[in-house]
């Protein structure tokens, strides 16, 4: 897998693929679109805007698809995203400290484009000292997996994970957010699908339809 471009090497990017994808069915991080199975594709766009694009899951769950596949387990297994932020928070702050920030990504959001990401990261990147969450909101409320966490935010969220929560925006309530309205996100989705995200059979349906329409 490629690295990402000398400028962001202060920041990391992360995929989260440890759901049980329950209501889909089957695993949504090996969906195809385009041939491509949809995890490798959103590792692609991280690494388009950090360095390297990490996958949080079951250390030998997507081995498969990439020996060079940089996976880490989840250190929190069936206990949701929230677990999967800390995970990948903490591998940084133990393997790279002195980077800042981190882009986090769920699995399964196949409209996501590289512009924004790049946009999103670059707002991360120029933020104030005391910014610890760049979250963008969309017409469904705040999207926490597209989002950009600082490193130093870990210890806030583990114990806030700790006293029993889970709910990834109850947990970044007790931190200092910078939120991204629709007018820094709409004019790299015109077409309102940019936070489309897969839960059910007929979502994966509607999801490929759209996505074959765009690219035919």
């Amino acid at each position: 897998m490629n690295q990402a471009a000398d400028f962001n090497a202060g920041l990391r990017g992360y995929v989260l693929a440890g759901g049980g994808s329950t209501r889909f069915g089957r695993d949504k991080a090996l969906v195809e679109f385009g041939g491509t199975p949809l995890l490798l594709q959103i590792v692609k766009l991280a690494q388009a805007c950090a360095s390297p694009g990490t996958v949080i899951a079951n250390a030998e769950k997507y081995r498969h698809l990439d020996a060079d596949l940089e996976i880490v387990e989840d250190r929190w297994q069936g206990e949701g995203p929230l677990g999967g932020i800390i995970t990948a928070l903490q591998h940084t702050a133990e393997t790279d400290p002195a980077c800042r920030w981190n882009l986090i990504l769920s699995c399964d959001m196949p409209f996501l484009s590289p512009e924004w990401l790049q946009y999103l990261v670059s707002r991360a990147l120029a933020a104030r000292s005391d910014t610890q969450i760049i979250l963008p909101y969309s017409a469904h409320g705040p999207e926490p997996l597209c989002a950009c966490y600082r490193t130093n935010a870990v210890d806030a969220l583990k114990n806030v994970f700790d006293t029993g929560v889970r709910k990834v925006t109850a947990a970044l309530k007790q931190l200092p957010t910078e939120v991204l309205d629709e007018s820094a996100w709409k004019r790299f989705d015109s077409a309102g699908r940019l936070f489309w995200n897969m839960n059910t059979p007929a979502d994966f349906i509607e999801a490929q339809r759209l996505w074959e329409t765009e690219k035919s």
